[in-house]
């Protein structure tokens, strides 16, 4: 812990130097409150796994939202970026507009569906997915009939949230509709994050190895 904790230092040290440079030091503190909330939770998860306890979908869907770390990628990922990106959209993106919303449930609820039961085979605190099993008295099933449904639902979110004028510029909704994106590659039907199979190999390779033909 102590090597991942000094290495974490350096990153946002290296970045607040690079920002620095270009007048925008103001952009890393962002990341750093980003970063630790999600260690927070990360927190809260442990003793939660510790102590056997499978919490109600209320109590879970808040901490598992901020541990999925999309929200600290999302605000990381502004840092270098121009195209219009200002103080305004980080008070924005931190305040958990409803595409960020989204995108944190669509990241949470297709990487529980996909990955829960290795999880739970070598230990991990309970998933949506055993929340809801337990909370509604329901078979594996039908809980992720349920979650597929919210998924769904966060995917119409995004899709208004680009129909529509907000404080964020489109590069910003952009990037987040990305990340969003990698999630659906990535766990649709089998955890690819994790075990990386055929699917997500060949995906990666046409898009930063295979030439593009012309």
């Amino acid at each position: 812990m102590k090597l991942w904790y000094s290495k974490t230092l350096k990153v946002y040290k290296d970045m607040e130097d690079l920002m620095s440079k270009e007048g925008k030091p103001y952009r890393v503190q962002y990341a750093i409150e980003a970063m630790k909330q999600q260690s927070q939770v990360f927190f809260i998860e442990a003793k939660w796994f510790h102590g056997n306890y499978i919490s109600t979908k209320e109590e879970y869907m808040p901490i598992a939202l901020l541990s999925c770390g999309y929200l600290q990628l999302a605000i990381a990922s502004f840092v270098g970026m121009e195209d219009g990106i200002t103080k305004e959209t980080f008070n924005w993106a931190a305040n958990e507009p409803k595409i960020i919303r989204a995108s944190n449930i669509i990241c949470r609820l297709m990487s529980d569906i996909a990955g829960h039961k290795v999880e739970q085979e070598r230990g991990h605190v309970s998933s949506a997915v055993e929340c809801y099993m337990k909370q509604y008295g329901v078979s594996m099933q039908e809980a992720y009939d349920e979650l597929n449904k919210q998924i769904n639902e966060a995917w119409k979110d995004i899709n208004e949230e680009f129909l529509k004028p907000t404080a964020a510029p489109t590069s910003a909704l952009i990037r987040i509709l990305n990340l969003a994106k990698v999630i659906d590659l990535l766990y649709k039907g089998e955890d690819a994050y994790t075990q990386v199979g055929d699917s997500a190999k060949t995906s990666i390779t046409a898009l930063l190895i295979d030439s593009i033909p012309i």
